[in-house]
């Protein structure tokens, strides 16, 4: 049986506010070590912000970081997981919907933890090259 979401995520992960800034989201990931911050609205999930999404959304767009809310650039469209799905699930989302991490939410949907495709492969133990990539510590 293959472990499930809930024993390989990185729980409380990072979030902010709708109206938080892309300069603020993007504190967090580098002080953070991290590549996204989840959106909230009331606490309940609502978007996903990543460093590639400030580079592409906002700043080539020459958008300043320090007024645009996560709202006018964060993902809103969403494929979530529950802490109880298994990891072949996430594994299979992320192929179908060609992303790298996944919020993890619960009945109330609010988050919970994160899943990257890093969390999956060391789950699935020493195999192949994403295996040790992922072990690796950041090179920050």
């Amino acid at each position: 049986m293959p472990p499930r979401v809930g024993d390989v995520m990185t729980s409380a992960p990072q979030s902010l506010p709708l109206d938080a800034t892309l300069y603020e989201a993007a504190r967090i990931m580098r002080d953070e070590g991290i590549g996204d911050v989840l959106v909230t609205y009331g606490g309940r999930l609502c978007g996903v912000i990543t460093d590639r999404d400030i580079v592409v959304r906002a700043v080539a767009e020459s958008r300043d970081t320090s007024l645009t809310p996560l709202g006018d650039v964060c993902t809103a469209e969403l494929t979530t997981l529950r802490a109880e799905d298994d990891t072949e699930t996430a594994a299979q989302l992320m192929c179908e919907h060609a992303v790298r991490r996944l919020p993890v939410v619960d009945a109330m949907q609010r988050p919970v933890g994160i899943v990257t495709i890093g969390d999956l492969a060391v789950a699935n133990g020493d195999v192949g090259p994403l295996h040790h990539i992922s072990k690796a510590p950041p090179n920050n």
